[in-house]
Order: structure tokens, then sequence, then C-alpha cells
């Protein structure tokens, strides 16, 4: 990498650190470059990326940021992995890192928070912004349908009484 291009890379990262909801650091020696290609499909899928970063770089790059408490995460060969959403990045981690155990999560952070392997774990189980949403919006519509049920009941029991009032007098 020549000089202008370092700059321009840590340029980048500082912005992905500054920009993003969560990211994960993992150690991924032993990784296949297919399973690798295949994780960062994965990742894209879901709305993340994922980047292989110089060390050296990826520190200069946290200098400054709110997360800046996990440089010392950044040793041996080390990837990160981030997302806009702080749920998803951890997710697709922890889903690879299930089916290969050459990938070793080593913790990441979310916003200013530093966040160890258990952390990261324990995010990865949160449900999405989506989901979140999608319950919040099932919570508020399932009173409303209440609503319209109770207030329909007794306008069905009256008609039921007339109905019944009209099989009467026909029978009559």
């Amino acid at each position: 990498m020549e000089r202008a291009e370092k700059r321009e890379f840590v340029t980048e990262l500082n912005e992905v650190f500054k920009a993003s909801g969560s990211v994960v650091v993992a150690h991924y020696a032993g990784v296949t470059v297919a399973q690798m290609n295949d994780f960062r499909s994965k990742m894209r899928a879901a709305g993340g990326t994922v980047k292989v970063a110089k060390n050296r770089l990826a520190k200069i790059a946290l200098q400054g940021t709110e997360s800046e408490g996990m440089i010392n995460l950044f040793t041996g060969q080390t990837l990160i992995a981030y997302s806009e959403d702080p749920v998803t990045a951890p997710k697709v981690v922890m889903d690879f890192a299930k089916t290969n155990d050459k990938l070793v999560i080593l913790g990441g952070a979310m916003g200013a928070t530093t966040l160890n392997a258990e952390g990261v774990k324990s995010l990865a189980t949160m449900p999405s912004l989506d989901e979140l949403r999608a319950k919040l919006l099932g919570m508020i519509q399932t009173p409303a349908t209440r609503i319209a049920g109770v207030v329909q009941a007794p306008a069905a029991q009256l008609a039921r009484v007339f109905a019944a009032y009209a099989k009467k007098d026909e029978a009559a």
C-alpha cells in the first residue's frame, strides 16, 4: 500500500467507526478464501460489511472515535465486521462462528461501549431493529382490534335479538 492509499483507508475506517451501530473484531487465521467469501456475502445480504484491516492502520483510525476503547483487540490476524443496525453484525458473525471454529470473536464496540466476546454474544441474541418494530406495531394494533370487537359486540347482540323476534313473529 502506498502512503496515499493508507491515508484514504484510515479516513474511510475512521468514518466506519464513527457511523456504525456496532463493530465486531475477530481473528480469522485458518479461514479459507471460499469460507471468507461466503461470510462476506452473508454479511452483505444482512446489511453489514466485513473488512480485513491492518492492525496499525485500524488503531490509527480508532483514535478520536467513541470506539477507541477496543484498540487493544487489534493483535494478530484480525477482521472487523460492522453494520448500522447494532444487532446485525454480531448476529451474522456469531452464526458464522458456530459453523467455523477458526473464526474467534475477540470483542467489539457499540458506540462508546466496549464489548468483550460475551458482550458480542449477548448482543447477537437480541432481536434486530426491524423485529422490534414489528413487535411494537403488533402490540399497538392488538388493543385497537380488541376495542373494535368490544364496540361491535353490543350491536351484534342487538341484531341477534331483533332476528329472534322476527323469527318468533314469523312462526306465530
